[in-house]
């Protein structure tokens, strides 16, 4: 499985958008400030995720939500 997640910061004034195979560990390295993006604003909590099976959608939705309409569509719904 494939996870595409929302990090919140714990201000709530920043958010990050990836994608990861383990999603636990992954969010144990952005909280143990291993991820250079993400190490200044921690620490983080998952602010909602999607698991796909077909890495190719994951990777598509991803880049979506980084977009400009994206990130509108995942403040708004997500």
């Amino acid at each position: 499985m494939k996870y595409v997640y929302i990090l919140e910061s714990l201000d709530a004034e920043h958010f990050y958008i990836g994608i990861t195979d383990d999603l636990r560990a992954r969010l144990a390295k952005h909280n143990a400030g291993e991820v250079p993006h993400t190490s200044k604003y921690g620490p983080w909590r998952i602010k909602t995720y999607v698991a796909f099976s077909d890495a190719a959608q994951a990777i598509a939705f991803e880049r979506y939500l980084k977009s400009a309409s994206g990130r509108a569509f995942a403040k708004k719904r997500l």
